[in-house]
């Protein structure tokens, strides 16, 4: 009787899984990537919907490769400026070259430096710019093969022209852009566009009033110390080459000053 009440105890351990057992925890580091892909997205529709093309352009040059793609561009006035971190007249402080008598696109360093120099200037890039922060909205630069850009563009409550001739806010715009235009001996280049007209126009007159546009440019420079022999070539464009893609949005309504390269086809 005794060795019958001597039986073993058997004491059964539940084995635990760590972790949430067969679940585990990995899908809560999925999700996380998830979250953060679709704040990323979210902040990407709004930045493109929250700024302007110009603004885009200084974005997508800040985030260019470290050999510059895009020579272009663009004239906004927030912190980028359409500034590049590549460009060459930040390269020299960085030990990354300098002036040298390579090419580029057709031109020498020298020349691009000296470019890229007055869009500083009109853009205030490291400094004062040439044009308060109301001029500055009519303002897009961009360095180009031909070279270097500078277009003038309607506001929709600030046109550059009326009936033909220049409005004081043009003539403003030129007034504080003419001693940069004077300091360089590049020829210039003048184009003028116009915003396409309504379907039911009886008698277009794209083609007239861009030439007039531009001549009407041509003859507000005068006076401002630009002599005629430095104008290389007068164009009227029409509502050709449309700066948005609205074709009747003021915007298209411009001129372009171009200060060309010394090898460019006039």
């Amino acid at each position: 009787m005794s060795g019958e009440n001597k039986r073993p105890i058997i004491i059964k351990r539940k084995k635990v899984v760590g972790g949430g057992g067969h679940h585990g925890g990995a899908w809560k580091v999925a999700y996380a990537d998830f979250v953060t892909a679709m704040m990323a997205f979210f902040m990407l529709m709004w930045l493109l919907n929250a700024t302007t093309e110009n603004q885009r352009k200084g974005l997508a040059d800040y985030f260019s490769p470290t050999v510059a793609l895009s020579r272009t561009s663009g004239g906004g006035d927030g912190a980028l400026g359409g500034r590049t971190i590549s460009s060459d007249s930040t390269a020299v402080d960085v030990g990354r070259g300098g002036v040298t008598s390579t090419t580029f696109h057709g031109s020498t360093e020298a020349e691009n430096a000296e470019l890229e120099a007055v869009e500083a200037a009109l853009l205030g890039r490291g400094g004062e710019s040439l044009l308060d922060q109301e001029q500055l909205r009519h303002v897009a630069v961009r360095l180009t093969d031909e070279g270097l850009v500078i277009e003038l563009f309607d506001l929709p409550d600030r046109p550059l022209f009326e009936q033909g001739d220049a409005t004081p806010t043009l003539r403003e715009l030129l007034g504080s852009v003419a001693p940069l235009l004077r300091e360089q001996r590049n020829p210039l280049a003048l184009s003028a566009f116009t915003a396409a007209e309504p379907v039911v126009t009886r008698v277009p007159r794209g083609w007239d009033l861009s030439t007039e546009r531009a001549q009407a440019l041509r003859r507000t420079l005068l006076p401002l110390e630009i002599p005629d022999g430095r104008i290389a070539r007068l164009t009227g464009h029409a509502d050709r080459r449309p700066a948005d893609r609205n074709p009747l949005s003021a915007r298209n309504n411009r001129v372009e000053i171009t200060l060309l390269r010394a090898g460019s086809n006039p």
